[in-house]
């Protein structure tokens, strides 16, 4: 693909926390508009690390980072990327902070500049998406893992982004909940990455499965690429890519 479907360029990135071992090493990775890509590894390989670095929240030791065609360095520059890019955090509770689900959800498009009706309809239109409909003066609190899992989600898809990186996203989540989750990430028109040890629902939902090892990305395996019928969120019509 050409640069103009260039997402993600990251280039010889190096990082280790204050005091402790290299976390990456010389790292590369690249994401282009349609890419579905796995991304396996043992604990501490540096797979969240590396989400936290594309969002800028931790700053790389060396090498470069370039968001579409945008090289970004500063916390300036990640502004927009930010409302470009959604992290799904692993734990849904580092995500979830406002007493209800519907709070919850329509914080994203607040912070956008959506007036407060357009972000209750988006809101309530991708909570009906992610098949939480009723689910909008749910204490938050009280909602089970799953249930958590998916506001989560919910909260990220509000925002209407255009890539998506789900750290651990099926992590305690019952195989119900799996499927689910399996089904609405199918019927999304997006782009992204996920983190996850369950090769076989990186399998049905990714196009490539990368390794990290040793602070680097290992490009040595892949998924057959296969077909998908695509829906948005926030729209009535579905389409299929060719």
């Amino acid at each position: 693909m050409g640069l103009n479907h260039l997402i993600l360029n990251l280039e010889d990135i190096r990082f280790n926390y204050t005091g402790g071992p290299k976390v990456l090493t010389d790292l590369d990775l690249q994401l282009f508009k349609g890419d579905r890509i796995g991304l396996m590894g043992p604990n501490g390989s540096g797979k969240t690390t590396l989400f936290q670095i594309i969002m800028g929240l931790l700053k790389p030791s060396s090498g470069s980072i370039e968001i579409y065609n945008y090289p970004c360095k500063t916390e300036k520059d990640f502004i927009d990327v930010r409302k470009k890019i959604g992290l799904l955090f692993q734990d849904a509770d580092d995500q979830l902070f406002s007493p209800t689900v519907l709070e919850d959800v329509a914080f994203g498009p607040l912070n956008l500049g959506k007036s407060r009706d357009e972000a209750m309809e988006i809101s309530l239109n991708t909570l009906n998406f992610l098949g939480l409909s009723g689910f909008e003066d749910r204490i938050t609190y009280k909602l089970s893992g799953g249930e958590k899992k998916l506001v989560s989600l919910a909260t990220v898809l509000a925002m209407e982004p255009e890539v998506l990186l789900l750290d651990e996203p099926t992590s305690g989540l019952d195989e119900k909940t799996k499927a689910t989750l399996k089904n609405v990430l199918s019927g999304l028109d997006l782009s992204y990455i996920i983190i996850s040890h369950e090769i076989d629902f990186l399998a049905e939902i990714t196009d490539h499965i990368y390794t990290m090892e040793n602070g680097k990305i290992l490009f040595d395996q892949e998924v057959h690429a296969h077909e998908h019928v695509h829906a948005h969120p926030h729209g009535a019509y579905v389409h299929e890519h060719k």
